[in-house]
């Protein structure tokens, strides 16, 4: 198509046209964006902050006698409880301090 012999009134319908559908495609871009931030949200974000807020819980509601495992593994019983730190009894007369934030789980007796 030669654009130099077309009138001047062909030329504008042409990049009204262009222009809509520029819009148009534009439109399905955000949309599409809005799509894959929110499958991001509900799929990433939203479980990774449940998991967090679980995780804290369990650890601000430990007490004396309670069966835990350390991210590290270790299987005990806790002995005694205080602001930053657990001290885990693994035998008798075993002993052992950790933080609090390496308490992965607590195991049901």
């Amino acid at each position: 198509m030669n654009f130099t012999n077309l009138s001047l009134k062909m030329k504008l319908s042409l990049l009204a046209q262009a222009a809509s559908d520029g819009s148009q495609t534009m439109i399905y871009q955000v949309v599409m964006w809005v799509g894959i931030i929110g499958v991001f949200y509900f799929f990433m974000i939203r479980p990774q902050q449940k998991k967090q807020k679980e995780q804290k819980e369990l650890l601000t509601n430990l007490k004396k006698g309670d069966q835990v495992v350390t991210i590290g593994g270790i299987h005990a019983r806790i002995y005694t409880v205080e602001d930053a730190t657990v001290t885990l009894e693994l035998d008798k007369g075993v002993k052992l301090t950790v933080e609090k934030s390496a308490i992965s789980r607590t195991i049901a007796a």
